[in-house]
């Protein structure tokens, strides 16, 4: 489900509403892999199939920040915003990792929109981002997330 805003105002009828949730995407390997590259962590958890299958997490498991940085691609299928110049990511309140995100599962995002303030030249939007591993008990991600949206 997609929620459509129709320009900065058409935030703030949706503060305290549940926006929906994206598509589930399955997390790979080579996902891994290439985030540890970018970023150098090479942790076994994350980057040695083989030992991390004797492992705590029974094989292996994303980075919690790839987790996060999936929030641009997995929220772009919950919240569309026309009649904007352009949004941006303004960062995060607060991040926790409760869970694994094991490799080969499916994860989405579903968000509900906190708060919405004025600032120069448009408003900023807080909202809270729950990623979700398909059958966990436990969110793998929960994190408040602020986007700035320009007129």
């Amino acid at each position: 489900m997609t929620t459509t805003v129709h320009g900065v105002d058409g935030f703030t009828d949706l503060v305290g509403q549940h926006l929906g949730y994206s598509e589930w995407h399955r997390i790979t390997q080579d996902q891994v892999n290439t985030f540890a590259d970018a970023t150098g962590d090479h942790q076994w958890i994350h980057v040695d199939p083989e030992r991390a299958a004797a492992g705590p997490f029974g094989g292996p498991i994303a980075h919690g920040y790839l987790t996060l940085s999936l929030a641009p691609v997995l929220l772009a299928e919950v919240l569309h915003v026309e009649g904007i110049t352009m949004g941006v990511n303004y960062g995060c309140n607060r991040v926790r990792f409760p869970a694994p995100v094991p490799v080969g599962s499916n994860l989405r995002a579903g968000a509900t929109l906190v708060s919405v303030e004025e600032v120069g030249g448009g408003v900023q939007s807080v909202l809270d981002v729950t990623f979700e591993v398909e059958g966990a008990e436990k969110p793998s991600c929960v994190a408040q997330v602020v986007y700035r949206y320009f007129r």
